[in-house]
């Protein structure tokens, strides 16, 4: 049986260098990879491209590479939670790429199958559309759009196996099934890692084939981005 377990974070991420590009999971900070990212500030790497659905806060999640300048351009659907990144967007620090979300999932799963390209109807007749190539399908018009390509994917699931079968729980099963497979080298984080036969597999949500490296994360604060509380009656 294949063993993808790694000892920790820094032999997952073995191979990471300058000017990368990287997927990152999860949803506002819901299933973030926390444990790769405060690995990757430690490193220092520079010249990032990261594509995630958003931006993190300011001193949280993705947050804490744009505190450091470690990102170069940011490919994301929603970024209205973090001052940093509006600052340097603004100043043209940052280049940043706004992609409709679902597109956004799409050209995560397009690569996932390795399917190169694919039209849909998103964002036709907007800035979205410039100098790609669109095309009519059943009287509606529609946008190619390009699978992405990277050099790593970071995930997080609740619970792995040592052959990279991944569970994910509740909401954090979000952008992260998504992306795995879609790079060069997947590495997961998972809270619980278990010996190969111990997960049922018909709970089963990403198989190992998608996965090149698993590691049981330290810490996880998952934080929650946005409080609402009721008074009590």
């Amino acid at each position: 049986m294949i063993n993808k377990k790694v000892a920790n974070v820094s032999e997952a991420l073995e191979g990471v260098s300058d000017d990368m590009t990287f997927m990152l999971g999860g949803f506002g900070l819901c299933g973030i990879p926390e444990n790769a990212i405060a690995k990757l500030v430690d490193l220092g790497v520079k010249g990032l491209t990261c594509i995630s659905n958003n931006a993190g806060v300011d001193d949280f999640g993705l947050g804490l590479l744009l505190q450091k300048k470690q990102i170069k351009k940011m490919v994301s659907s929603y970024v209205g939670e973090n001052d940093e990144f509006e600052r340097q967007m603004l100043s043209g620090e940052l280049e940043v790429e706004l992609i409709p979300q679902g597109t956004l999932a799409e050209r995560c799963r397009a690569a996932q199958a390795g399917i190169p390209a694919f039209f849909t109807p998103a964002g036709y007749g907007t800035e979205v559309a410039e100098g790609k190539e669109t095309r009519e399908f059943n009287g509606k018009m529609h946008v190619l759009e390009n699978a992405f390509k990277a050099d790593f994917s970071f995930v997080k699931a609740w619970k792995g196996d040592e052959a990279g079968n991944l569970i994910f729980k509740g909401t954090a099963r979000n952008f992260n099934p998504a992306m795995c497979g879609a790079a060069n080298i997947t590495v997961a984080e998972v809270e619980e890692l278990v010996p190969v036969g111990t997960l049922d597999p018909n709970e089963i949500h990403i198989p190992g084939i998608f996965v090149q490296r698993i590691f049981q994360g330290e810490v996880y604060e998952k934080r929650i981005e946005q409080r609402t509380v009721r008074q009590r009656d």
